[in-house]
C-alpha cells in the first residue's frame, strides 16, 4: 500500500474506534524535519459540554499547547501532520493497536498488533446519557442519514442524534403525566424531514402500554412522500404523513398535539387546534414573535427596556410565550416551560408543555384578569391566540 493509502486506513480505524468509544489515544512522532518546533503530538478523546471531541497536545521543547477538535477536523489535522511533519503514528484502542511507520524514501507500512490495553477509556459516547433510540438495525435513521450502513452514528450527526434523544426524553416525560385513552392520536404539526417524528414513534412503539397512532403534517409534498416511504420500510404501520398546514390540515380527533418551531402566529394556530380538540397534551417550541413585538408600547418604566431593539425583541419573546401559557391555563391546562435545545445550538430554545387537568370550554375569568393586567402593562391590545379562541 502507498503512504497515502496507509494514512487513510489509519484514519478509518481512528474514526471507527472514536465512534465505538474504544479509542484510547493516538501519538505522532519521528519528525520529518529535525528543526521543526513540535516534537510530538499526543491525541486523546475527551468530553466537552457533553460532546465527544479529540484533544491535541502539541509538545514543544519548552511548552505544551492544547487544542480540541471534532472528529472531522481532527482527521484533517492528523493527515496534514503525517504528510508534512511526522513519519510515524501509533493508534491505541481497546481492541487493537496500529503502528504507521514511514521514512524519507517514501516507504510506508501499517502494522496491526494486539491491544496494549483492553481497558475501556474513561470517555464514552454512551456516558453522555443512556440513549432512548437504538441505532442498531434502525432503518429510518439510516434512510435519514443519521447512521451508516453499519448502523454507527455518523460523526457529523452526533449532535443531531443527541438532540433526537433529548427530544424523545422530554416528550416521554410529559406524556407520562397525562391521562391518554387507548388508540390515542399524536399530531406532529410541521414534521419536516421527520427526524423527531420517527424517533418519538419508535420510542413509544417500544415502551407505551397503550395502542396509538401518529400523523406528521407537512406542507411540502416531496417530504410527505419520502417520510411515508420510510415509515413503510421501517414497518411503522400506525405512522403516516399528510400534506397540509397547521391551520387547515384534516386530522381526526387529536389527543397529543406537537408543533416545533412554527413561525409567529402559526404557533397560536397550533395551540388553538389543540385547545379546540380538547387535546390531553399540547407541546410547542415557538419561533419568531412578531405579532406581539409590533404592539409593545408600555407607558411606564418598562419603556426604558423596550426602547432598545434587542431588549424589545427578547421581551416580546418572553411576553408572547407567557401569554400563551396563561391562555392554556385558562382553559384547564397545567403548563410548564422548559429548555428544548441547548442555548449553544440556538437561542430559540423554549418549549411550552401543557397537560389537560380540567375539562372546560369556558376560560377561567381569574386567569383572564391576569392576562389583561400583563397586556395593559405592556400596552398590548390583543394576542393572536385570544382572537382565535374568541376571548
Amino acid at each position: 500500500m502507498t503512504a497515502n493509502e496507509n494514512i487513510n486506513t489509519l484514519l478509518l480505524k481512528l474514526t471507527e474506534s472514536f465512534d465505538s468509544s474504544t479509542l484510547i489515544k493516538l501519538t505522532l512522532s519521528n519528525k520529518r524535519n529535525k528543526t521543526g518546533e513540535v516534537n510530538n503530538v499526543f491525541i486523546k478523546p475527551v468530553m466537552i459540554k457533553g460532546q465527544a471531541m479529540l484533544s491535541f497536545v502539541y509538545r514543544y521543547a519548552t511548552k505544551d499547547m492544547t487544542k480540541n477538535f471534532g472528529i472531522e477536523q481532527a482527521k484533517e489535522q492528523i493527515e496534514d501532520q503525517l504528510k508534512e511533519s511526522f513519519f510515524n503514528a501509533d493508534l491505541f484502542t481497546s481492541k487493537a493497536d496500529y503502528a504507521l511507520l514511514s521514512n524519507k524514501k517514501g516507504n510506508s507500512k501499517l502494522l496491526k498488533k494486539a491491544a496494549t490495553s483492553t481497558e475501556l477509556p474513561l470517555y464514552r459516547h454512551d456516558n453522555i446519557k443512556k440513549r432512548l433510540i437504538n441505532p442498531e438495525n434502525n432503518v429510518y435513521l439510516r434512510e435519514l442519514g443519521i447512521v451508516t450502513a453499519e448502523w454507527k452514528v455518523r460523526s457529523d450527526m452526533q449532535d443531531k442524534f443527541k438532540q433526537i434523544n433529548h427530544y424523545v426524553e422530554l416528550v416521554d416525560d410529559v406524556l407520562k403525566t397525562a391521562k391518554l385513552p387507548e388508540n390515542y392520536l399524536i399530531a406532529d404539526m410541521g414534521s419536516g424531514k421527520g427526524y423527531l417524528t420517527f424517533a418519538l414513534f419508535d420510542h413509544l412503539k417500544n415502551t407505551t402500554p397503550l395502542p396509538f397512532r401518529m400523523i406528521g403534517v407537512e406542507l411540502r409534498p416531496a417530504l410527505v412522500n419520502s417520510c411515508n416511504e420510510i415509515a413503510v420500510a421501517s414497518g411503522f404501520e400506525t405512522l403516516s404523513f399528510v400534506p397540509g398546514s397547521i391551520k387547515e390540515a384534516t386530522i381526526p380527533e387529536i389527543n397529543v398535539l406537537i408543533a416545533l418551531h412554527a413561525c409567529d402566529t402559526a404557533t397560536d394556530e397550533a395551540i388553538y387546534r389543540g385547545i379546540s380538540a380538547k387535546a390531553e397534551v399540547i407541546m410547542v417550541a415557538p419561533c419568531c414573535h412578531k405579532q406581539i413585538r409590533k404592539q409593545i408600547n408600555p407607558e411606564n418604566a418598562l419603556g426604558e427596556i423596550t426602547r432598545h431593539g434587542i431588549f424589545e425583541e427578547r421581551q416580546a419573546e418572553t411576553l408572547t410565550d407567557t401569554l400563551r401559557a396563561l391562555i392554556m391555563e385558562a382553559f384547564g391546562y397545567k403548563t410548564n416551560v422548559i429548555e428544548f435545545i441547548a442555548t449553544e445550538h440556538t437561542p430559540k430554545n423554549v418549549m411550552i408543555t401543557a397537560v389537560k387537568k380540567a375539562d372546560t370550554t369556558i376560560a377561567d375569568p381569574l386567569v383572564l384578569k391576569r392576562i389583561e393586567a400583563l397586556k395593559t402593562m405592556f400596552g398590548i391590545k390583543y394576542h393572536h391566540l385570544e382572537k382565535l379562541l374568541g376571548i
